[in-house]
């Protein structure tokens, strides 16, 4: 019974609306693009932290976004997904999993630190789930943590536009 509970307790979601300054970076993409957050103001912007590659949820997790690609248009949300590998390691799972978002390679950890995902997972050094929505003018909206695995996009998009009204 206590393992069920410790179970159920560390696969709770965890969500927070502290606003702050996004952290400003610049990673490089698996098409060898930089992509710098600030080009993204006047928009607002969801970014994605996962495991990465090995983590089947999490590139599922991404596919399910790319089949709501209209939605979150519509909704006028961009949405990054940012892994802690090497273009080599996710691209195999990417292609695999027929996912075409190019993921932002946060090799050294340093954005997932600072936005406070690491360890959030099932691995210590790695990122956990976590979304983070960031506004129009560059601040911090939403955080959420989904140790289950999977949100949504549906409630994702509920998320986006909850905190962002």
């Amino acid at each position: 019974m206590a393992i069920v509970a410790t179970m159920m307790w560390t696969a709770r979601i965890t969500a927070s609306t502290a606003t702050r300054t996004a952290p400003d970076f610049t990673l490089t993409d698996t098409s060898g693009h930089p992509v710098h957050l600030a080009d993204y103001r006047g928009h607002p912007v969801v970014l994605y932290f996962s495991e990465g590659a090995g983590c089947q949820s999490c590139l599922y997790q991404m596919a399910a976004i790319e089949q709501r690609a209209a939605d979150f248009k519509a909704a006028g949300v961009t949405v990054l997904p940012i892994v802690m590998n090497t273009a080599d390691q996710i691209r195999s799972d990417m292609n695999a999993n027929h996912v075409t978002t190019p993921f932002l390679l946060d090799t050294d950890g340093a954005v997932s630190r600072a936005y406070g995902t690491l360890g959030k997972g099932m691995h210590a050094g790695l990122s956990g789930r976590s979304f983070v929505l960031i506004d129009a003018t560059g601040v911090q909206r939403w955080y959420g943590e989904y140790p289950s695995m999977y949100l949504a996009p549906a409630d994702l998009l509920t998320q986006v536009r909850t905190h962002l009204s």
